[in-house]
C-alpha cells in the first residue's frame, strides 16, 4: 500500500511538472523604433543577445494608442515599431501575457539596425 501511495505521489508530482512548462509562441521580430531618442546609447555597452525587456502598453501615447514601451532593466529603449504594434498591443490590452527579449545587436549607422527584438506570447 505504501508503494501505492508513492507511486501515486510521483506520478501527480511529474503531472505538474508538465504543466508547469511554459509556452512561448514568437509573434513578432522587428526594429527597435526610437532607440536614439532614450536611454539606447548609454546602454549599450551592457546590452546582450538575449537579455529580456520589458514591454509596457501606452493606450494614451499622444503620437500612437497603441504603443508599446520597450524597456532594459527599468530604462526605455524605445517602442515596438507603429507598423507592427497592434497585434501585441491587442494582446496586452486583453490580460494575454507576452514576453520580449534582444535577438540581435549590431553597430549601426541607422539606429533602426541596431536592435532586433523578438516577442512572445506565452500560454
Amino acid at each position: 500500500m505504501r508503494s501505492l501511495r508513492i507511486s501515486l505521489l510521483l506520478l501527480c508530482f511529474a503531472c505538474s511538472a508538465a504543466m508547469a512548462q511554459t509556452i512561448r509562441i514568437l509573434v513578432q521580430s522587428s526594429p527597435l523604433a526610437g532607440f536614439q531618442y532614450h536611454d539606447g546609447a548609454d546602454l549599450w555597452d551592457q546590452l546582450r543577445t538575449g537579455d529580456a525587456l520589458l514591454l509596457t502598453r501606452e493606450p494614451d501615447n499622444r503620437h500612437d494608442d497603441k504603443a508599446v514601451r520597450v524597456s532594459w532593466r527599468g530604462r526605455q529603449l524605445g517602442y515596438l515599431p507603429r507598423a507592427e504594434n497592434r497585434a501585441v498591443a491587442a494582446e496586452m490590452d486583453g490580460g494575454g501575457r507576452v514576453e520580449a527579449r534582444i535577438a540581435r545587436l549590431q553597430k549601426h549607422r541607422n539606429p533602426w539596425a541596431r536592435v532586433l527584438i523578438e516577442v512572445f506570447v506565452v500560454l
